[in-house]
């Protein structure tokens, strides 16, 4: 499965002094407050190598909407409360807590970041990983952001992407480009339509 994170140089680095984790750590705190929605096209990449792409919308608090590409059956919608899992090919559909999820850092501006999660070393100063796990809840795996610093975006920092690591070790890679931080977004983007009930939308 294709790797967004670091090169191997990053995993063997000496780790991060403690002023410069802090100072990340509230760099990146600062960049989720600051970012009340975003629009982005995605690629997502699986464990097996399989790769989708979309259109990412995302609204605070909790709103989230993972368009796939034209043929692809599937839709995630986060509606504040819950994220949906949609499968329209077998009719399926599939709901969990949104702070369950890899995508909570993301999408809950009231998590303080510093007390799960850690930067990741690297060799390229542009560049800024974090790492977010719970230890008291190894069951919602592991999700890494990558930023690359930019005085233009909201908090110094663009939203590379990122990789989420489930507590079965399957690794889920999603990267972005054309971000647009902060633009209009309406609440009808996060509705669906429920495939086991004709009519019914979420």
């Amino acid at each position: 499965m294709s790797n967004m994170l670091l090169p191997l140089a990053a995993m063997v680095a000496v780790a991060a002094p403690a002023a410069a984790q802090t100072g990340d750590l509230a760099a990146v705190q600062r960049h989720l407050g600051d970012v009340q929605s975003m629009t982005a096209a995605f690629t997502q990449t699986d464990r097996n190598g399989q790769v989708l792409t979309g259109t990412l919308t995302l609204k605070k608090p909790g709103k989230v909407r993972f368009q796939y590409q034209k043929g692809v059956p599937l839709l995630i919608v986060g509606d504040g409360k819950a994220l949906t899992f949609v499968d329209y090919s077998v009719n399926q559909v599939q709901r969990w807590p949104i702070g369950n999820s890899p995508l909570g850092v993301l999408l809950d501006p009231s998590r303080d970041i510093s007390r799960y999660a850690k930067v990741v070393p690297s060799p390229n100063p542009a560049v800024l990983s974090v790492e977010a796990y719970d230890p008291k809840h190894p069951e919602y795996g592991r999700t890494t952001l990558v930023f690359a610093r930019n005085a233009a975006a909201p908090g110094g920092l663009m939203l590379q992407g990122w990789a989420a690591l489930d507590s079965q070790g399957n690794r889920t890679t999603i990267r972005l480009s054309d971000q647009k931080f902060n633009v209009p977004v309406s609440n009808d983007a996060f509705r669906w339509t429920d495939p086991r009930r004709r009519g019914r939308t979420g």
